[in-house]
């Protein structure tokens, strides 16, 4: 039986062991890394997967935003990496993990969601679209139709603008 937790309940070694098996060592120089660096992950929303003890999933998600040309920030969550172990991949944990993160970032009324991932699934299983990020630039290579956004009924997103971390500015005057 699969349980998920939050991701904080695991060893951060063992997250990185399991993307190291999920994507290769050589995962760091990939365009998603760029939009999430200096940002911590979003503790309700990043999980691990386990199965009798043993980590076998996880999921991550990211406070990232969209700058647009007259540098007004829009807000978004960048979803991912979604790693399985090999062995287990195809068994539905990518699945469970994707559907417990959405759930609770729609309870949350979180801002939009995005990741760099297959269209073809993650439209037709998660409802995210390339459709919304065609003007968007990132800072890295891309292939244009795995830049996916998904928005919840009322969201919209700017449609042009150049994808970044999200890091909190700093008070004037305060520690």
């Amino acid at each position: 039986m699969i349980t998920l937790v939050p991701i904080a309940a695991v060893a951060a070694s063992d997250i990185e062991h399991l993307l190291d098996l999920a994507f290769g060592t050589d995962r760091h120089g990939r365009t998603a890394y760029r939009l999430r660096e200096g940002v911590d992950a979003l503790p309700d929303l990043s999980l691990a997967a386990l199965e009798n003890g043993e980590l076998v999933g996880s999921i991550q998600c990211w406070p990232i935003q969209l700058t647009e040309t007259d540098g007004d920030p829009a807000p978004l969550i960048l979803v991912g990496p979604v790693a399985v172990e090999p062995g287990r991949q195809r068994a539905g944990i990518g699945r469970m993990l994707m559907d417990a993160a959405l759930a609770r970032a729609d309870a949350a009324d979180s801002a939009p969601m995005m990741l760099i991932g297959d269209a073809s699934y993650y439209e037709r299983f998660f409802d995210f679209s390339s459709r919304h990020t065609r003007g968007w630039a990132v800072p890295g290579p891309v292939e244009r139709d795995r830049l996916l956004a998904r928005l919840r009924p009322g969201q919209v997103v700017p449609r042009q603008g150049v994808l970044g971390p999200r890091i909190a500015a700093l008070v004037p005057g305060g520690d």
